[in-house]
């Protein structure tokens, strides 16, 4: 697979990631399975998707646990990218940005995932109680004590309280200035997909203007864009899209367009290669031709979809496929 670099410290991943979270956390629990989510960290590194995307709050715990019985025995292999900053109660989950804190959380992470550094620490949400810059600090410490190889930082403001528009990502951007001042930012980890494009009007050229790699969350727009999702068809309870807006009945019917733009792109390709190209691929390639600093991060469970996830950093967009996703309608339906 092709390789990308990741921020000024030249940090060399797949082009292509792995998001952990769905094995264990925010998708249906009844096909959370922990055997068959082993098979599919191996099937990633197989296939050159080196970069393991997870936190300590995905289970909470458990996702980091998952991940450790694979780094064990692959750790040369992998990219390990965990965060930290949230806590997960039974109703709520709060922020906790306080130095003591981040050091411990580190830690517990490296135990949980059998490994002696993390090679990027992410921060997955600032504390509002705590100067960011005390935070970023604590984690500096961490790349000092020889714990951490770099530090990211998650968009604020994801989906909760969202409005579209140009200025989605200023929180973040005024954010990473103050970090910036303390220790360098390495990646910024935000939701980026062809129906979710707003990182392209600010926060992705701030990243690439400063060689600050961009990792892509939600890729696929939480499976819609894959065209395996059947309008009206539900979610379990503990589903995240059970609750979301886009993921109504109606909403899914009117986005359906989306879904089948990708496919005629896909099926033109799969007829010039021969084989077949699917609507995931040719939404994880549109990301991978936004930069090259830019690596998406689809979150997968199954060996089939990391292996089909995998193959986009195989597929080059032409300009006329660009041009086709560019013109196709944007999706309707909040995120609130």
């Amino acid at each position: 697979m092709e390789r990308r670099t990741i921020g000024a410290a030249a940090l060399e991943v797949g082009a292509v990631g792995l998001g952990c979270m769905p094995m264990s956390w925010a998708y249906s629990a009844s096909r959370q399975r922990g055997d068959e989510s082993l098979r599919t960290l191996h099937t990633a590194l197989d296939q050159g998707s080196s970069l393991l995307d997870t936190a300590d709050m995905y289970g909470p715990f458990t996702n980091e646990l998952l991940v450790g019985r694979v780094l064990k025995e692959r750790r040369p292999e992998a990219f390990v990218s965990t965060k930290c900053g949230l806590l997960v109660g039974e109703q709520h989950i709060v922020a906790n940005g306080r130095p003591g804190y981040v050091k411990r959380a580190c830690d517990a992470s490296l135990r949980r995932l059998q490994t002696d550094v993390i090679d990027l620490y992410q921060l997955h949400r600032a504390d509002p109680e705590v100067p960011v810059e005390e935070t970023w600090g604590a984690m500096a410490e961490l790349v000092t004590a020889g714990k951490v190889r770099a530090l990211g930082l998650c968009a604020v403001g994801a989906r909760s309280g969202r409005r579209s528009g140009a200025h989605l990502h200023d929180g973040t951007i005024r954010q990473l200035e103050r970090v910036q001042q303390v220790f360098p930012v390495s990646a910024v980890e935000a939701e980026l997909s062809v129906w979710s494009p707003e990182a392209l009007d600010g926060l992705l050229p701030w990243c690439e203007a400063r060689g600050i790699g961009f990792l892509a969350a939600m890729p696929l727009g939480n499976g819609f864009l894959t065209g395996t999702l059947t309008p009206g068809e539900g979610f379990e309870p503990d589903d995240v899209r059970a609750r979301h807006p886009r993921f109504t009945a109606e909403m899914m019917a009117a986005n359906q367009p989306i879904v089948a733009g990708l496919r005629r792109i896909a099926r033109r390709h799969g007829k010039e290669i021969g084989e077949e190209v699917t609507p995931a691929q040719v939404a994880l390639a549109w990301v991978l031709a936004q930069g090259r600093h830019v690596v998406p991060v689809p979150g997968a469970k199954r060996e089939r979809w990391a292996a089909e996830n995998a193959g986009a950093a195989g597929l080059r967009l032409s300009a006329r496929d660009l041009a086709e996703v560019a013109e196709l309608p944007a999706a309707q339906g909040s995120w609130d």
